[in-house]
């Protein structure tokens, strides 16, 4: 039982360090473009959100015995999914992928991939991922507290990007009919 917690975990740590390189690679092609970065404030906060995550998971999974959940055979394969959803943004955006806020003026948003149905397909990704790892491994506390956390995080992040992409490129135009994280409910626009 604590093999699969341990597998898990060092996975799930092992992406995180694989993003945050890739992000730094992807950060200075884009600033070489003339990207300016927003959020620059509220980043710091958001990387100790995420490893203080990882840590109360870790202290509340093992303080629990690491203990797979009774659902794991329904969780796990959502788990997976949403890892999917993860990759699939990664390679959608490419080197326009970040970890911070970082806008190229004037250039166009990305409109492939996951971003043809939803606005924030990242986020989406990073709330579900909240809740499920600490459901796998029975850890609901840290579920609750990280869950709150993060849609704090994310309501000063999501405004901060809108408020920019809105500003520096076509994203007002691009993505005004389409849902920020649900694509159920998509809006029409009529167009006279």
């Amino acid at each position: 039982m604590m093999m699969r917690f341990a597998f898990v975990f060092l996975v799930v740590a092992g992406m995180r360090l694989f993003e945050l390189v890739l992000a730094k690679r992807n950060e200075r092609y884009v600033k070489a473009l003339g990207a300016k970065e927003v959020g620059a404030r509220h980043y710091p906060w958001i990387v100790l959100m995420h490893i203080l995550f990882l840590l109360s998971l870790a202290v509340e999974a093992l303080r629990k015995g690491a203990r797979p959940s009774p659902r794991w055979p329904f969780l796990f394969p959502f788990f997976l999914a949403v890892e999917g959803l993860r990759v699939w943004t990664i390679l959608s955006l490419g080197r326009f992928w970040n970890t911070k806020i970082l806008i190229v003026p004037d250039r166009p948003v990305v409109k492939k991939g996951p971003y043809r149905w939803i606005r924030h397909p990242n986020y989406v990704v990073v709330a579900l991922e909240i809740v499920l790892l600490p459901l796998l491994f029975q850890a609901p506390m840290t579920a609750l507290i990280f869950s709150l956390l993060n849609a704090i995080m994310l309501s000063i992040r999501i405004t901060a990007e809108e408020q920019a992409l809105s500003a520096f490129t076509d994203y007002k135009e691009a993505f005004q009919a389409r849902p920020r994280f649900l694509p159920l409910g998509r809006k029409t626009v009529v167009r006279v």
